[in-house]
């Protein structure tokens, strides 16, 4: 799989978002009740999306999340940049890596990060306009509202 588990939860959550914070934002609890995950796992990431201008947090009782932008001018890359800029680094500042990795980059590295480079550029042509429009026409298939 092309997409880090926490990536598909991200993805998951900001559309969780986009599809039910109209009027009032949508709180954590009820975004990782929706999408099966602990309010713990998703609270970094969405308040980096938040300052990165993804998402606006809202503070108080009514409190929550909502998206900062239309969901048409927030591309899918944007948000998988965020989410891996948040990932794990060593002692020496760099992304941890397996200890077997020799000191330069391996062919199956390069390559590898080419087919990132490529699958990110995709990606930023998709947006969570696209995304929520994809899921509604998935909730209504199957369904039949003749009378």
């Amino acid at each position: 799989m092309l997409l880090s588990t926490k990536a598909v939860s991200t993805l998951e959550a900001i559309l969780d978002i986009a599809c039910n914070a109209r009027p009032d934002p949508v709180r954590s609890s009820e975004i990782a009740a929706r999408i099966g995950r602990p309010q713990r796992y998703l609270e970094k990431v969405m308040q980096q999306l938040a300052n990165e201008g993804i998402l606006k947090g809202v503070r108080g009782p009514k409190g929550g999340y909502m998206l900062a932008r239309e969901r048409r001018r927030i591309p899918v890359g944007e948000i998988l940049r965020i989410v891996a800029a948040t990932q794990t680094f060593g002692p020496d500042g760099k992304p941890a890596k397996s200890k077997n990795v020799n000191c330069g980059m391996t062919i199956l590295e390069k390559i590898c990060a080419e087919a990132e480079t490529d699958f990110l550029a995709r990606l930023d042509n998709i947006t969570i306009e696209d995304l929520c429009a994809e899921q509604e026409n998935a909730d209504t298939k199957g369904f039949d509202f003749t009378i």
